[in-house]
């Protein structure tokens, strides 16, 4: 190609947009955004108060997602929330643990339990919902961790991987094929409720900038390979077509 032409291309593309503040190795044309249809839901995981600055095991950054949640929501027909839900003295606890401290472990019936402070307790407003979510057309809140000896991070299954909450087969029933797992902790009760939903039979994208971690000994990093080897999609919120 001249390079009169190439000028020319260049400039072309400028004027559409294409190009500006690109850089020089991207792609000239941008992906097509994803519009979610009728075989599609939101699933909002865990933005309660005891996860945000405040309460009781708080993610930072973590109610800076709820303005991007409540922006996303609009584009879906089916949404669910969820909500831990624990007893007081849970087996989750470090405090139900003589010796132990909040980030210590220990071995459970069905494994390694990550020993947390007490939170989410049941009834109490550190459970709530964060006060800002606004989703009126969520559906369903599965509720998670109320087995007082079995933690439970994933929407999909309890911390033994066999006790099941019943959304896969609530979410197969309205005929949604592929859910989109936003909220807190992307490291824990969001890696865990991707890679079931995979393990269910969904396609799966975590929407990474409505997250937040703990990342917690790398906690974060290896979530994400994992998401990765089995299939789950990084996306951002900008990837979605919001209405």
């Amino acid at each position: 190609m001249h390079n009169t032409q190439r000028r020319s291309l260049l400039k072309s593309a400028a004027a559409l947009g294409l190009i500006g503040g690109l850089g020089a190795s991207a792609p000239l044309f941008a992906a097509a955004r994803i519009k979610p249809g009728a075989n599609a839901a939101l699933i909002v995981v865990d933005v309660q108060n005891c996860f945000v600055d405040g309460g009781t095991l708080p993610v930072k950054g973590g109610a800076e997602v709820v303005p991007l949640i409540n922006k996303l929501a609009g584009s879906f027909e089916n949404i669910v929330v969820t909500q831990d839900w624990h007893t007081q003295g849970h087996a989750s606890f470090a405090s139900a643990h003589e010796g132990k401290k909040p980030f210590d472990s220990t071995k459970l019936s069905y494994g390694t339990q990550v020993l947390w402070p007490d939170h989410c307790v049941q009834g109490t407003d550190d459970a709530a919902l964060h006060k800002d979510l606004k989703l009126p057309t969520a559906q369903l809140i599965i509720r998670k961790g109320f087995h007082k000896d079995m933690d439970s991070y994933s929407a999909f299954e309890e911390a033994d991987h066999k006790t099941a909450t019943g959304l896969a087969g609530y979410l197969k029933a309205r005929g949604v094929k592929t859910v989109f797992v936003t909220g807190l902790a992307t490291d824990f009760c969001v890696a865990w409720t991707a890679m079931d939903a995979r393990k269910a039979g969904f396609n799966v994208y975590v929407i990474e900038d409505a997250t937040r971690a703990i990342d917690l000994n790398g906690s974060l990093a290896a979530a994400w390979k994992q998401m990765s080897a089995k299939g789950v999609k990084r996306i951002q919120s900008s990837d979605i077509e919001t209405v």
